[in-house]
């Protein structure tokens, strides 16, 4: 009989994860990472929501280890979560993120995960993992703000007069090309660990290897400049949107390595001893493919149209800091929502338009509302 209820408890938490990721996948991972570029035309809605999948789906892979061991092991101290009380977190976080998505208010994700993990393990007595929670704290503080003003600085310098249009355009080009330099995919290090590639440039030339890795970001940063000056030589316009576009498609797959984490992170207790991280990655990655299939047409036309009229530029300018900041949270493993980021910059970057274009104050107000109540509740809840 024990053996039956504990088989028929962690089906449930099984079930409970995917349908979490299905939720993110329809939401905040699948919705928000091209919302931007359909604002600027440079995508239709339909094909957003086709092309999101696949890439966060590699994303789970290659980028989702940090904040799943982030959500699993480091919010609550003392204890490891039983299988019903990972069942139940889940299902408290993924009911209130489908609420949002019905409603067309983009609910934070990783509010609502870790709102109501840290609520599940303090009920069964867990101690609190304060310097954790600090961390959390301020990413969470410093996203929106961040985010915001860069999107704006970045929009009014691209209406700026004052500067050449290309050499900007190409300016951002470089500094894409840095980050992708940069950022941690997984089997790039030693012992199947994650690495940069100017960090696996480097180690191969240990006696240069400081050298190596300032080469090998310098070729990611002209190479990404140069792209973008060339193109802009012929076609200004369609350049900026198709630009707007590979970002889109970046910030998709960044999506996917920070949102798989909010599904499967509760998970990798109970899993670990059974099957190796990559295959509890893939199965999540599945549910996030499976999510913005299905759902997140209807998520990208809310946060592309409702919050701001956005031309390619504006678009670039939410999009850019938009990888920055999540590169950021999947690196120190701080589970962060790209509804936050996202909508935060697209924020910044339609105010930077003139009066009476550009942002939706009552939307943005209601949204802001519902991410503190998404957490506050979650842990109740839980």
């Amino acid at each position: 009989m024990v053996d039956v209820v504990t088989v028929g408890l962690f089906v449930s938490a099984v079930g409970a994860s995917m349908f979490m990721a299905w939720t993110i996948g329809a939401g905040s991972a699948g919705s928000t990472p091209f919302a931007p570029a359909v604002g600027a035309n440079a995508i239709s809605v339909m094909r957003a929501g086709l092309l999101v999948g696949v890439l966060i789906f590699f994303g789970a892979l290659l980028q989702g280890a940090n904040v799943s061991e982030a959500v699993g092991r480091e919010l609550i101290d003392g204890l490891t979560l039983s299988t019903s009380a990972a069942a139940l977190a889940l299902i408290i976080a993924a009911s209130l993120v489908t609420v949002g998505i019905f409603t067309g208010y983009p609910i934070a994700t990783a509010f609502t995960v870790t709102g109501a993990v840290i609520g599940v393990g303090l009920a069964m007595g867990g101690e609190p993992n304060w310097p954790k929670y600090t961390e959390i704290a301020a990413m969470w503080t410093l996203t929106p703000v961040v985010g915001g003003t860069l999107a704006y600085v970045i929009a009014r310098q691209l209406q700026s007069d004052s500067y050449r249009e290309d050499v900007l355009i190409a300016l951002l080009g470089g500094a894409v090309g840095l980050l992708l330099a940069n950022i941690e995919f997984a089997l790039l290090g030693p012992d199947d660990e994650a690495a940069t590639i100017a960090q696996s440039v480097a180690s191969i030339t240990p006696g240069f290897a400081l050298g190596a890795w300032l080469l090998t970001s310098a070729v990611f940063a002209l190479a990404g400049g140069t792209i973008v000056f060339g193109r802009m030589q012929t076609n200004p316009v369609r350049t900026e949107q198709q630009f707007a576009l590979v970002m889109g498609a970046i910030v998709a797959f960044s999506a996917g390595g920070s949102q798989v984490g909010l599904a499967v992170g509760p998970l990798l207790p109970l899993l670990e001893d059974i099957v190796p991280l990559l295959v509890i990655l893939f199965g999540g990655g599945i549910g996030l493919l499976i999510g913005a299939w299905t759902g997140a047409p209807r998520m990208i036309k809310a946060v592309s149209q409702d919050y701001a009229s956005l031309g390619p530029r504006r678009a670039l300018a939410a999009l850019i800091p938009s990888f920055a900041i999540a590169q950021v949270a999947i690196l120190f493993g701080v589970p962060v929502s790209f509804n936050q980021i996202i909508v935060s910059a697209v924020t910044g970057s339609g105010a930077a338009a003139q009066v009476g274009e550009g942002v939706s104050t009552k939307k943005v107000g209601y949204t802001f509302l519902a991410w503190g109540a998404s957490f506050v509740g979650a842990l109740a809840i839980g």
